[in-house]
């Protein structure tokens, strides 16, 4: 592996009830976060390929633990995202290098399919900075109730030359969704809009 891992770390958010009303089935939101040394930190590199090919390890790692985190097939996820945040030594073309180009094949794979694009954030901070994962509807962007986030953060990381990189999947949308749009039970899942 070319990821130089200094921790793996997953979290799950499951609601129950939101105003009162309870939200049956309960909305389950799982993220593996990956802590890995930054091969660039600190300085300049014309070919990022490195960090590509990180990317494409931690997609079907960090999917994997993510959907276990859920206990339901891969296929069975409705929505998705990806994040990440480098340290201050880092720049965040280092983020982009490592969500872009190749994580989201090995990401998909691991859920069977996943028309839609995977939304993302990248940012730099230090030590305990929140990643905010977006969420959208994994086979059609249109779907409003599945635009979401879901907020995670390592208390150690990012170090100065590392970077934290993190998947997210749900079991649905947001709890109790009523402002329209695109239904989950109308998607055509061809084009990755609708």
């Amino acid at each position: 592996m070319k990821a130089k891992i200094r921790k793996i770390m997953t979290v799950v958010d499951e609601t129950l009830s939101e105003q009162g009303r309870e939200v049956s089935p309960a909305i389950r939101r799982a993220a593996a976060i990956a802590v890995i040394a930054n091969p660039f930190a600190g300085k300049y590199q014309d070919d990022l390929s490195e960090l590509v090919e990180v990317g494409e390890e931690l997609g079907g790692l960090l999917a994997e633990r993510a959907v276990a985190a859920l206990g339901i097939p891969g296929d069975k996820v409705e929505s998705y995202g990806k994040a990440a945040a480098v340290g201050e030594n880092g720049e965040l073309e280092h983020a982009a290098a490592i969500l872009h180009p190749k994580l989201g094949a090995p990401f998909r794979k691991v859920l069977g399919k996943g028309a839609a694009l995977i939304p993302s954030s990248k940012k730099r901070g230090g030590m305990g900075v929140v990643l905010d994962i977006p969420l959208g509807h994994k086979d059609a962007a249109f779907v409003r109730s599945h635009f979401d986030g879901m907020e995670v953060r390592v208390t150690d990381a990012p170090r100065a030359n590392e970077i934290v990189v993190a998947v997210a999947v749900t079991t649905g949308g947001r709890p109790l969704p009523r402002v329209g749009g695109l239904q989950v039970s109308e998607i055509k899942g061809e084009d990755g809009l609708r």
